[in-house]
This record gives C-alpha cells, sequence and structure tokens, in this order.
C-alpha cells in the first residue's frame, strides 16, 4: 500500500481527553477517531489491526472444534423478557422500538438468541456437543465511556455458546476453550494471567477472566507470590485464620461522638486501632435489608455478599432507606439491638473481636466494649476483600497485587438460559432434559487497546509482528531522486511478491516527518532508501530494539526473514 493513497492522519500533539497511552497513540498515530462518547471508526491501519487479531481469534476458535456463524445485532425483546434480563440488565441494555411499536434491543451479549436458536433446531442428543462462535459488533450504553477502545458503547466482540448433555461435556469444551484463549493472548504477544472470576449479569459458575497485565487496567488481580495462583480480587477467598485477644471482655459503655463518622474519625477520636472498630453497612439484598459487619481495617466485598445470598441484585441502601430501617444515618450504624427484619452478616475477623468499638445506631454515639455473641449475633463468612500480605488460598505462599485489563472471559453458564427459554434434548431412554450451556467471550477490539498499551514507548507504538498493520514500512527518503524512487518502487513490488505486506512511504515529506511518523505507527521493520541506493545499499531499522544495519538488496529477503518470523 502507498501511504500517499491511504488515510493515515497523525497527530503531533496529545488529544486533551485521551487519559491511557493506548487510546492518545492510536489516535496520534492515525488508527482510529471518535464519531462520539464511546464510538469510534476504524481508520485503516486500525482496521488491518483489528483484522489481525480476528484472524487469531478466528483460527484458534476453528482449531478448537467452534463454528462460526453470524447472529442479529437487532434483538427481540421478548426473547430477553424470557431469561429475565430485559428487566435485570440495566441501563446498559440500549433499547429501542421498530415503526410498529415492537420492542428491541442493541445485543451487548448473544445468550438468549443462541439459545433460541439451537432450542429450535437440536432436539436429540445425538446433536451434542455444539460449540457455536461469532465475531461481532455489540453495544452497551456505559454511563461513563473511557479509556478509548477499552470502555466503549460500541465494540467488537468474538463471543461463542456451547451446548452439552453432560457436566462432562461441558468440562471438555471448557478446558478447551481456556487453552484456546491461552494461545490466543499468546500469539498476540501480551503478557496476561488467566484469573479466578465473577460472572457478573451472565450467570453461571465457575469462571475464569484473562487479563493483560497493565498498571492502568481498571481491575485488581490477586496472585501468590510462590504459585501459578490467580484470581480477580473480587472472587479471591480469605483464608487467614484469627485469634481472639486473651483478655476479659469489658462492660458495653455507650459513648458520644458528636460528628465521628468514618472509620478514620472514630478511631482517631477514641484513640483506638482502625482493626479494633467494627464497620458495619446497610445493604438491600434484592427485596431484603442485610447489616454486613467487617473489621475496621478490611473493606466488604459486595460481590462476595450476593455470591453467598445467591442475590440477583446487592445494592448499598440508600441514606432514606438506612433512616427508616436502622432509625438513624449512615456513620452510626452498629449491631446491637438491631430489629429482627435485618439479617446480620459478619466477616470471620469480626468473630474474634474483644472489646471492639461499633456504632449505637444512634446519630452522635457508638459503643466501646462489643464483644461478638455476648452483645449482638451474626451469621459468619467470607465476605471481605482481600489483601496484600494475606495468606494465598491455595495454602502456597502470600497475595500480592497487580492490576489487569480483562480481554476474555469463559463461563460454565449450566442451564440457567436453557430452563428459562426451553432449551431441552431428548436424552438416551428418551427423556427430555434442559441443555447444560457453556459461554466464552473475547473483546476484540479491547485486545488492540490492550497490545497498544503494552507495546508502545516514547516515540510511538511498537506492534507485535502478528498484529502488526504491516510488515515493512519502505521509506525513500527523497522521491525527487530518480535512483531512490525507482529502487524503491523495484522492492516495493519484489517484497509484495515475496508474500510481505509493505507501506510504501511515497509522500513528499520531509525525512524528518516521514521518521517520525513510521515511530508513532510502530511497523516492526523500517527499509530506508537513501544515499546509497545507487550503491544498492539500503538501512534496515528494528522498531522493537532500535537496531539498524546497512544491508545490500541482495541480502534483504534474508535479513527480514529472520527479523519478521513469528515466534
Amino acid at each position: 500500500m502507498r501511504q500517499s493513497s491511504n488515510l493515515i492522519p497523525t497527530l503531533r500533539e496529545v488529544p486533551a481527553d485521551a487519559e491511557l497511552k493506548s487510546h492518545q497513540l492510536l489516535l496520534r498515530a492515525g488508527f482510529m477517531r471518535q464519531n462520539a462518547s464511546g464510538i469510534y471508526s476504524f481508520l485503516p491501519l486500525g482496521y488491518r489491526v483489528l483484522r489481525k487479531v480476528e484472524q487469531i481469534v478466528r483460527e484458534e476458535m476453528d482449531r478448537a472444534g467452534s463454528v462460526e456463524l453470524l447472529m442479529p445485532a437487532l434483538q427481540q425483546a421478548e426473547l430477553w423478557q424470557e431469561s429475565g434480563r430485559w428487566y435485570s440488565y440495566g441501563p446498559e441494555l440500549m433499547r429501542m422500538r421498530d415503526r410498529h411499536n415492537r420492542e428491541f434491543a442493541l445485543g451487548p451479549t448473544h445468550e438468549e438468541v443462541i439459545t433460541s436458536l439451537v432450542r429450535d433446531e437440536v432436539k436429540s442428543y445425538k446433536r451434542l456437543p455444539l460449540n457455536l462462535y461469532q465475531i461481532q459488533t455489540k453495544f452497551r450504553d456505559e454511563k461513563r465511556p473511557r479509556f478509548g477502545l477499552l470502555r466503549g458503547r460500541e465494540f467488537v466482540m468474538k463471543d461463542a455458546y456451547s451446548f452439552h448433555a453432560s457436566k462432562e461435556s461441558l468440562d471438555d469444551t471448557y478446558n478447551k476453550m481456556y487453552e484456546a484463549y491461552s494461545r490466543i493472548f499468546e500469539r498476540c504477544g501480551l503478557d496476561f494471567r488467566a484469573v479466578i472470576a465473577d460472572s457478573g449479569a451472565i450467570g453461571g459458575k465457575d469462571t475464569h477472566e484473562f487479563m493483560v497485565l497493565s498498571d492502568v487496567g481498571e481491575d485488581t488481580i490477586a496472585y501468590s507470590d510462590t504459585s501459578s495462583y490467580a484470581a480477580n480480587i473480587e472472587m479471591a477467598a480469605v483464608t487467614a485464620t484469627y485469634n481472639k485477644e486473651n483478655v476479659p471482655a469489658e462492660t458495653l459503655e455507650k459513648v458520644e461522638t458528636p460528628t465521628q463518622k468514618s472509620i478514620e474519625e472514630v478511631s482517631a477520636f477514641l484513640n483506638v486501632e482502625a482493626s479494633k472498630c467494627i464497620k458495619s453497612l446497610l445493604f438491600k439484598v434484592d427485596d431484603r435489608f442485610v447489616l454486613v459487619l467487617v473489621r475496621g481495617d478490611h473493606e466488604v466485598n459486595d460481590i462476595k455478599v450476593k455470591n453467598y445470598f445467591e442475590a440477583s441484585v446487592v445494592e448499598l441502601a440508600s441514606v432514606e432507606e438506612t433512616k427508616e430501617i436502622m432509625g438513624c444515618e449512615v456513620g452510626f450504624l452498629g449491631p446491637i439491638s438491631v430489629s429482627e427484619k435485618v439479617e446480620i452478616v459478619a466477616d470471620h475477623a469480626v468473630q474474634a473481636m474483644v472489646n471492639a468499638v461499633a456504632g449505637a445506631n444512634e446519630a452522635g454515639y457508638h459503643y466501646k466494649n462489643v464483644n461478638p455473641d455476648r452483645d449482638f449475633h451474626a451469621v459468619y463468612t467470607d465476605i471481605r476483600f482481600i489483601q496484600e500480605g494475606d495468606p494465598s488460598p491455595d495454602g502456597q505462599g502470600v497475595i500480592k497485587f497487580a492490576k489487569g485489563i480483562e480481554v476474555g472471559h469463559v463461563f460454565k453458564l449450566g442451564t440457567k438460559y436453557s430452563e428459562a427459554l426451553e432449551a431441552t434434548y431428548l436424552d438416551e431412554n428418551g427423556r427430555t432434559q434442559p441443555m447444560i450451556m457453556g459461554c466464552y467471550g473475547i473483546g476484540v477490539s479491547r485486545t488492540v487497546a490492550a497490545i497498544a498499551e503494552q507495546f508502545n514507548d516514547e516515540n510511538g507504538l511498537v506492534w507485535p509482528v502478528a498484529v502488526a498493520p504491516y510488515h515493512i514500512h519502505l521509506i525513500p527518503i527523497n522521491m525527487k531522486s530518480e535512483e531512490q524512487k525507482e529502487l524503491g518502487e523495484k522492492l516495493y513490488k519484489d517484497l509484495l511478491g515475496k508474500g510481505y505486506e509493505v507501506l510504501m512511504d511515497d509522500r513528499a515529506e520531509r525525512p524528518g516527518v516521514k521518521f517520525a511518523d513510521s515511530d508513532l505507527i510502530g511497523i516492526p521493520v523500517r527499509v530506508t532508501i537513501g544515499k546509497r541506493a545507487a550503491e544498492g545499499i539500503v538501512e534496515v531499522k528494528v522498531r522493537n530494539t532500535g537496531e539498524s544495519m546497512e544491508v545490500s538488496v541482495d541480502e534483504l529477503t534474508n535479513t527480514l526473514s529472520s527479523l519478521l518470523e513469528v515466534k
């Protein structure tokens, strides 16, 4: 491709609203442009990278036995109503009506559509297992689109769905998908981890997220410093043990704390450590209220609360609800003399506390010398976020934290959707059974951004060979020089003929502009045709190392072959 006839609008200045390096560089290097908040056009270079990632995904999905199809982005509301998600998915679901006033949604995912499709076409166990995938644009009305392609309202996703007659069959496919995902992200050159995860709005159990390690990641990974254990911080189990301090329980005492509400304020005012305070938070769990207790130096994990109660929705009670249920405002809540209508669930660490501080359920007051089981009763479970330094749940080493960008997620859905949409089959004995399902997603456009986030330097993008928009950036320095122009044309045709993808900068620009754009775009190898063109000598520069060498035209193919070998 000749650069003069391509659309590569590079920018010298960093766009003001682009926070992340990947967002800045993909805009500056002319890979994409924003059309509206969270909505982007892929320009020619960006689209080539997107297609490279898609092709890797497609090859590995085919290799794993999944079959490609394409479903509509516009989905009937009735299907979502059958599954129940029309009402529970939330405002991220883009809803609309057609001219006949029929309701539709722009698909953020396709569990309902694929389940209804297989329900209508597959009736016997002899047709199972079945594994189907698509690569398609998805839509989610994000409240705060940000970080470019990492959190948009329109994005490209690969979603696969498997259907089974047994859990063993699902396990086998799940493992194949896990291995396929690992190969996909390895081929993209990414530094990633597969971590234990929560299934979120999709539902199901036994899930893993594939996280690209990055300091700008929105997710926190808890991992062992001595083993392969890794989990999203939301799902990391706390296995720490707690021993009660061997001191006598003192008399319960109500003390005035006029304006002290937070743990930090209360602990400072009463001159006690935060770990000696009980943090009390009122949650609305579906249609009931639950008072959740953790130690003052710990944080409530609402995902664990949700999973403990097997709830659909968990959220903090509003100010009004808190006053109505507990009789006081947030900041003075505590577990003593709580209405029987309110369940109390506490973290294991709370059970070991002695002579603690807790809210008195009265504005301006706290209790001192609060002792669990004497002053209040609760159900104890693991309900807090794991912390760095805690024991690793697998019993090996201690926990450390890293940031990650989620690029893939695999789920065991079970029968959640097949039962709701009545996707059944006849087993060997002629009995009707619900299909057992799995779900496997990769954010394709998000993966492009994750690669850009990991592969860049102070001069621009540094694409791995497997996903680079072109293999070679061919740059005749002076297009007015007949020798350079002639050699450039010859090399361009020869390299294309040998199967290389070549971008030739045939623009009438100054050398400095050409080199700056080349570094910004980040093509793996640059071949510069300069003053030694008449001698048949060119300069070859490797983008990721900065190494440069002069090479004769006769040796160029061998040199490029070794530099562009995909590991």
